[in-house]
């Protein structure tokens, strides 16, 4: 915990942060002082967090710091089940929550950079499914993804082309010189697709090809599948070592379960029960207490308004300032003798601080051995319950307590184990995205070798006397192609053309035609309305005879 202390103050002091802290001012600090250094060194990383934390809600800062972090692919320390716990630290602003997060931020910082510069245009927006059903906001988020995929293309090309070494006076002379060789390539690209026009199975044999490339890049995916395959049973059969390693630990843990252990192990558990009685309850108890205290004063005082905040945030600098200073001038004047007074309290408070941790690690352990128990009774009676008889007794009960004390040894062992495996493993990431970066330059030298056998091969079929050999350049081939293509635009714009000289005409048909139709509907209702008249007034008529009869 030193060291990481240690290397968070050295780069807090360097640039572009110039903190000015020491080992002491450091680990003074407030947690809301605290929480604005990480905000800080976030804001280093991506600007827009650049903002006092005094003036959001602590729930806010928490949210906008965990979004970053995620973003940034910060895994917290522990489990699945401590994210709340870390959430909870980070909201308070806790040294055990903000301390790691510097370690790590303050490792990388050039990197983080870049990644939160490229999550601005890579982080997709989640649109839900009921709205991608509208063909407007269908085609939008296609572009969308196709300008994400751009920049993708865009962003790799220009990190090559950075680490190249090319310059762009070299670039301009290449450039030059490929426009000055153009005019020759285009008439002996002429010439070769006037030579493969007279060949029956070009077709045949640029399908041949094609199909070779194929096979070659089947053939390089199944050697890198077979490479990877070679990775896997190493990283297995590492793995397998670990865990018979691990097997034969244990097994010699269970082996020396002797009563000279045993009497050692409850001799140590009784003064860790004395120091936790004696010392780190009434601490934490005088702790809680004071803050209690505290917060009832709070509680019984009036409301403060934002400056009133304000101006106690600069009381509160200019204190730590003055203590800041009276410490270097204590410092300064100090003795020898001092000096080395300093230097045993600073170990001292570091071995109270360790004694602490592992006082809580202790206490966490026996609160699960504690669960484990309850769990275990509670089985017990079930069981009674059922058949009418204890299941385990009270030795092999002791013997299930002392094994799962053991247990909880092996479980610290195995933790610290866990945590240097981390470790390992962020080493070993660094190295495989070095070695991906090797390996992608590589498979570029390779993606130029393959052009340049590819034009050799095109060279040598394009000089050879063989009539049929030369047919099967693809300059030949590309040409024909090309032709075609040309031709057959060439029709389209004549048709085209005639399209948009007819077009007036064809409209005004059109027109003429709808308005026909629309007579001829017109013509139609009054024929249907003429016709309903007149069996209405045959009908009306044959009534009125009806009535002169009667």
């Amino acid at each position: 915990m030193s060291e990481q202390l240690k290397f968070i103050v050295e780069q807090l002091n360097k640039d572009p942060f110039r903190k000015n802290f020491n080992l002491i001012t450091f680990d003074s600090l407030e947690p809301m002082q605290l929480l604005q250094v990480l905000n800080d060194v976030l804001a280093e990383v991506d600007p827009k967090q650049a903002i006092d934390i005094r003036e959001e809600m602590p729930e806010q800062t928490a949210k906008r710091m965990c979004s970053l972090l995620g973003m940034l692919k910060y895994k917290p320390p522990g489990n699945q089940a401590d994210l709340s716990g870390f959430r909870q630290g980070l909201v308070i602003g806790s040294k055990p929550a903000v301390h790691p997060i510097l370690h790590w931020l303050l490792q990388r910082v050039p990197e983080l950079k870049k990644r939160a510069y490229l999550a601005r245009f890579l982080v997709k927006l989640d649109v839900p499914a009921e709205f991608l059903a509208d063909d407007v906001i269908s085609d939008t988020n296609h572009q969308y993804e196709e300008l994400v995929e751009s920049f993708k293309t865009n962003h790799k090309e220009c990190e090559q082309l950075r680490t190249s070494g090319f310059s762009t006076a070299e670039i301009r002379r290449d450039i030059s010189a490929m426009e000055e060789e153009k005019g020759p390539l285009i008439k002996r690209v002429e010439r070769l697709k006037k030579r493969v026009e007279s060949v029956s199975n070009h077709q045949q044999m640029l399908e041949q090809a094609k199909q070779l490339r194929v096979e070659k890049k089947r053939e390089e995916h199944l050697s890198h599948q077979k490479q990877e395959q070679k990775n896997q049973l190493f990283q297995a059969e590492q793995r397998l070592q670990r865990l018979q390693q691990q097997l034969k630990d244990m097994r010699q843990a269970a082996a020396d379960a002797s009563p000279d252990s045993l009497m050692k192990r409850l001799e140590e558990e009784i003064k860790i029960n004395s120091y936790m009685v004696s010392e780190k309850l009434p601490k934490e108890l005088e702790v809680l207490r004071r803050t209690v205290k505290y917060l009832q004063k709070v509680v019984s005082e009036p409301a403060m308004s934002h400056g009133d905040v304000l101006e106690l945030g600069d009381k509160i600098k200019e204190v730590d300032s003055q203590i800041n200073q009276l410490i270097e001038k204590k410092m300064v004047r100090s003795d020898p003798i001092d000096d080395k007074l300093t230097l045993y309290r600073q170990q001292a408070s570091i071995i109270i601080r360790k004694k602490e941790a592992k006082a809580e690690e202790l206490q966490e352990a026996r609160e699960e051995l504690a669960t484990a128990e309850r769990q275990l009774k509670h089985k017990t009676d079930q069981s009674r319950a059922s058949n009418g008889e204890e299941v385990i007794r009270g030795d092999e009960l002791k013997r299930l307590v002392v094994k799962l004390r053991s247990k909880g040894t092996v479980y610290k062992k195995k933790r610290q184990e866990i945590a240097e495996l981390k470790a390992e493993y962020g080493v070993l990431q660094r190295t495989e995205e070095i070695l991906k970066q090797r390996h992608e330059s590589v498979q570029e030298k390779l993606i130029i070798e393959m052009q340049i056998q590819r034009a050799a091969e095109e060279m040598k079929a394009y000089v050879s006397s063989d009539v049929q050999e030369r047919k099967k350049a693809i300059r030949e081939v590309y040409m024909k192609n090309i032709a075609e293509q040309e031709l057959l635009g060439k029709k389209l714009r004549e048709k085209q053309k005639l399209v948009r000289e007819n077009h007036g005409a064809n409209m005004e048909q059109m027109k003429m035609w709808r308005d026909l139709e629309q007579l001829m509907e017109c013509k139609r209702q009054c024929f249907i309305r003429a016709q309903m008249e007149a069996s209405v007034g045959q009908v009306i008529q044959e009534g009125g005879e009806d009535r002169l009869v009667l």
